[in-house]
């Protein structure tokens, strides 16, 4: 890589998270802005072509995994038929459609090369799905759903894609050795990413060093991934394995660990993810150079079609597979006890926005492939099609259908509020204990400060909820009490700076206090 090439990535990066700095501080939508600020300088830059292997091997682990840890294992477990039925059954229903409206669009064009353009473009984006679902307040399980079939679909989408590719170029596979490929790519993948997860927890407990954890765990994602693809297993479907495991186990994890590795992982996908929607706008003119322009009205419409096609076999998928299983199974019926909201069911059926990874597959796609530039075209118009219609819409259609999580706050609330007062009384009975074993006069008041910090604690859980001591209209205690610390922290961290530029304190004296009033600032933002 030249140092122009460099130097050209390190403006776009700049540009990017300038775009996206911007986007937060005004509440905008920072994907869909970042896409058409990368279409606006893709002139600017004609000669970046997304590199395939950019995107799988550094951008899409990291990405996976970070969105597996912060995932929930018990309620992906809860969902595992709807997570399933997106995640393999709709990819391979899309692949099928989009394969055919193309070959009715082109003829000319084999077969197994627009079933090729069906798996690129079947699988929506795990990126967009975290960044929007949450970002619009969305009910926890159709968030769940969402970023569950984001995390295993484009294992799916990439097996029958390589079987597409391998097909049109005359490797001459047949669908029995097609589908012995999948179940292999997939079943290798489970088996390998539950082993990999188990060795990788047993010796992540035992690094008992905050930052040693958080590192080995930068290298996780890529080194199984490496590992599984080696193997010809799924390894999409090994990291996430591995990053559900392991942030099943967090929690038992030292607090060190916990407070680094949200903050690195933080940093890491707001970087990561501004790149990536970044360098999907930045695509346009690359793949239109490619084009002939000879009728471009034909184009548009082709363009538009599998778009079309794209967005409607996700309805036609998604409303029977929800609701015709509950109506053919009593046993659906008994464990999936809540019947799904219409609202919810529409929600999903449009959120369907794709992202990098198609535009990486397609970029991935042979130079001697039949039709290759019109293939890279159609990908980047059903992404950019996606990721602006359904996008835009979105918050539109929640605000449309008034769904929110409100409800599930409140409950959230509650559920804290009542499991805060339980650690607390357990608290409290244990300090109760060792003061009976003998305490000094001496020692009574600092028995007296943590029994206020334990009550104070739990209050501050009930006020949450709006069951504060507080009159209508002033502020609670827990209120006056956390506005009063920070302005005293604001006040000693003044003092430690002032000492320290008047060289009366050293800077290593001034981290290290520091340190402690940002921890203890931090658990006040918290409450």
């Amino acid at each position: 890589m030249d140092e122009s090439t460099v130097l050209q990535m390190l403006a776009v990066s700049v540009v990017a998270i300038a775009v996206a700095a911007v986007a937060r501080h005004k509440g905008w939508p920072a994907p869909l802005l970042l896409v058409l600020a990368g279409v606006v300088l893709s002139p600017f830059v004609p000669t970046y072509e997304l590199d395939p292997q950019l995107v799988l091997l550094v951008f899409l682990p990291p990405l996976l995994y970070s969105a597996a840890i912060d995932s929930s294992y018990l309620r992906l477990k809860d969902f595992r038929r709807p997570v399933a039925l997106l995640s393999v059954g709709l990819v391979l229903f899309t692949t099928l459609v989009i394969g055919w409206v193309t070959h009715l669009l082109l003829p000319q064009l084999p077969l197994a090369a627009a079933f090729a353009l069906g798996a690129i473009v079947a699988p929506p984006d795990a990126v967009a799905a975290v960044a929007v679902a949450r970002r619009l307040g969305l009910p926890r399980k159709v968030v769940t759903i969402l970023v569950g079939e984001s995390l295993f679909n484009d294992a799916t989408a990439l097996t029958a894609y390589r079987v597409a590719i391998a097909a049109a170029v005359g490797q001459g596979i047949t669908w029995q050795a097609a589908a012995l490929d999948f179940v292999r790519s997939a079943a290798g993948g489970v088996v390998m990413g539950l082993a990999l997860a188990w060795v990788l927890a047993w010796v992540l407990v035992r690094l008992r060093d905050a930052l040693v954890e958080n590192t080995v765990m930068l290298l996780i994602p890529f080194a199984v991934y490496l590992a599984a693809e080696s193997v010809h297993v799924s390894g999409v479907i090994v990291v996430v394995i591995v990053g559900l495991y392991i942030g099943h186990r967090m929690p038992k994890a030292a607090f060190g660990t916990r407070l680094l590795s949200d903050a690195v992982w933080k940093v890491l996908d707001f970087f990561l993810e501004t790149i990536v929607f970044a360098l999907i706008g930045l695509q346009m003119w690359p793949i239109m150079r490619g084009l002939e322009w000879g009728d471009g009205w034909k184009l548009a419409g082709m363009a538009l079609a599998v778009f079309a096609a794209a967005v409607v076999a996700r309805v036609v998928w998604v409303v029977p597979s929800i609701y015709l299983p509950r109506m053919l199974s009593k046993k659906v019926r008994r464990t999936e006890t809540h019947a799904p909201t219409w609202q919810n069911v529409t929600i999903v059926s449009w959120a369907g926005m794709r992202g990098v990874v198609s535009l990486a597959a397609a970029f991935a796609i042979p130079e001697t492939f039949p039709g290759r530039d019109l293939l890279l075209f159609l990908t980047f118009s059903v992404v950019i099609g996606t990721l602006l219609v359904q996008g835009l819409t979105f918050p539109a259609l929640i605000r449309r259908l008034k769904v929110s999580n409100e409800q599930e706050i409140y409950t959230d609330n509650l559920a804290e509020a009542a499991a805060q007062q339980a650690a607390a009384t357990a608290s409290l009975a244990r300090l109760d204990e060792l003061v009976a074993e003998g305490v000094d006069e001496v020692h009574r008041e600092v028995v007296d400060q943590l029994r206020t910090r334990s009550e104070r604690r739990t209050l501050t859980a009930w006020e949450r909820l709006g069951g504060g001591t507080g009159q209508e209209g002033e502020e609670t205690p827990s209120n006056v009490y956390r506005r009063l610390r920070r302005e005293m922290l604001t006040v000693e961290r003044d003092v430690f700076v002032r000492l320290r530029d008047e060289r009366r304190i050293d800077d290593e004296v001034l981290r290290r206090v520091l340190h402690e009033i940002d921890f203890e600032e931090a658990t006040l933002e918290r409450d």
